[in-house]
């Protein structure tokens, strides 16, 4: 299989640049429900109306319709009976397919990456070594919030850096349906303040590049993920735990600074 070639810095002498893409309307309002879905400013259950949201985003019906049927379409929101669109409330049975999905995608990427020049892997190492220090500065300072974003984090690096588009676009919803898992079995957001450790090992096991302990690792850690979050009484004393309240009714979104234009 060929190897893919460790992303250049600069473009070559004489290469075409590629076109600068600015997002459109919808891509800002989808982006933005996206944002406040995972940061607990939408809850799960919130019921979306169009006409308050138009108003928040400063934006016609139109494009809001089409950027909430997109996040339809990515799972995010649902039909709420008699109270139109509204964030989706995860069940056990699915903090259990999330995870399988992110097991499937995660060691997918990973096995996409060990085939990567090994620059492009020490690199990889680098980013997510950084990201490491971090979750161990948040948990530090009890800040599960700090510490919660930095796990996200840590995922989403690991997947961008096999290269497949299209495996970063799923695991950006997945990352967001996590957050959505942690906050409908929750009162609050809740994380695990030992992350650092489990995430290390990965690490390692990247830097190795020994493939069947990292594919082992990472099935073992989203399964742990989805036990500890479906029977949290049994496991809380096991698994120390950070914890940061979250809002219980939708709270207004900040209005779009939409570029002349679009």
């Amino acid at each position: 299989m060929p190897q893919h070639a460790f992303p250049r810095t600069s473009p070559a002498i004489g290469a075409r640049l590629e076109p600068v893409l600015r997002p459109s309307t919808v891509d800002m309002i989808a982006d933005r429900i996206r944002e406040a879905i995972l940061s607990g400013t939408l809850p799960p259950g919130a019921s979306l109306g169009e006409a308050d949201m138009a108003h928040q985003l400063g934006v016609s019906r139109g494009p809001l319709r089409e950027g909430m049927q997109r996040l339809v379409q990515e799972g995010l929101l649902t039909t709420i009976r008699r109270r139109g669109l509204g964030v989706v409330t995860m069940t056990n049975e699915d903090v259990y397919d999330v995870y399988l999905m992110r097991s499937s995608v995660e060691r997918a990427a990973a096995r996409q990456l060990l085939r990567a020049d090994p620059r492009h892997i020490k690199h990889t190492v680098k980013l997510l070594t950084a990201e490491l220090r971090k979750m161990n500065r948040a948990a530090a300072k009890g800040s599960a919030r700090q510490l919660g974003d930095c796990d996200l984090n840590f995922h989403r690096t690991l997947v961008d850096a096999a290269g497949s588009r299209r495996l970063s676009r799923a695991i950006r919803t997945l990352l967001v349906e996590t957050r959505l898992c942690t906050f409908s079995i929750h009162d609050s957001l809740e994380v695990r303040a030992d992350l650092a450790a489990s995430h290390e090992q990965l690490v390692i096991a990247l830097s190795d590049r020994d493939e069947p302990r990292l594919s082992a690792l990472l099935e073992a850690h989203m399964a742990d993920a989805a036990e500890w979050l479906t029977n949290p009484p049994r496991l809380v004393d096991d698994f120390p735990t950070l914890a940061s309240p979250t809002p219980d009714s939708p709270q207004p979104l900040d209005r779009l600074d939409i570029p002349d234009g679009l």
